[in-house]
């Protein structure tokens, strides 16, 4: 991967908190592309994701079973705000190096798979609110790069659903979609 994790969660994470800025409280029941999650269990999902990613970048412990509600008052800008914190818990370069304490991964693949949560479930709040996400080639063709290495054991390990065929060019945002398991022409 040429391009630091932080220079790419730099582009996408602002994206995501966009996304995540423009859910209504009444778009909070809808279903999303990840069918076993309302869009408000997806945004309780994302915000574990950017939380507990930054202290995966510290090589710390993380308790993913635990259940904080974390859309209480001001939760739209505490999103972007812990999303920033994630961008800059990984750009400290030694972040890159050695493996990952807690997970067992190399720390850069730890650093990739924030960055796919971040714009796999971005998409999926996106879709399922009637937004658009507009995701950067960079970010895509990282995730790409992920999938290739990562892809079948993250399906294993139930982190994706199974491959979905989309007919879209192998290196595009559909595709990498499908990727993850996802129909890029879900709809509710």
């Amino acid at each position: 991967m040429n391009t630091k994790t932080s220079e790419l969660l730099a582009v996408a994470a602002p994206r995501t908190a966009a996304v995540v800025r423009g859910i209504s409280d009444d778009q909070l029941v809808l279903p999303t592309p990840c069918s076993d999650y309302t869009v408000r269990d997806l945004l309780g999902h994302l915000f574990d994701v950017v939380v507990n990613f930054q202290a995966l970048a510290r090589r710390e412990e993380v308790d993913w079973a635990g259940k904080t509600d974390h859309l209480t008052d001001g939760w739209r800008d505490r999103f972007a705000t812990e999303a920033a914190r994630l961008t800059e818990a990984w750009s400290d370069p030694a972040t890159q190096e050695g493996v990952s304490p807690g997970m067992g991964l190399p720390q850069e693949t730890v650093g990739m798979m924030a960055l796919i949560d971040l714009t796999v479930h971005g998409w999926d709040l996106a879709r399922a609110t009637g937004q658009e996400l507009t995701v950067d080639p960079a970010v895509v063709a990282a995730g790409h790069e992920f999938m290739d290495r990562m892809g079948d054991t993250g399906q294993k390990m139930g982190a994706f659903g199974p491959p979905v065929p989309t007919g879209a060019a192998p290196d595009s945002m559909d595709a990498l979609l499908g990727r993850a398991g996802r129909d890029p022409a879900w709809t509710r």
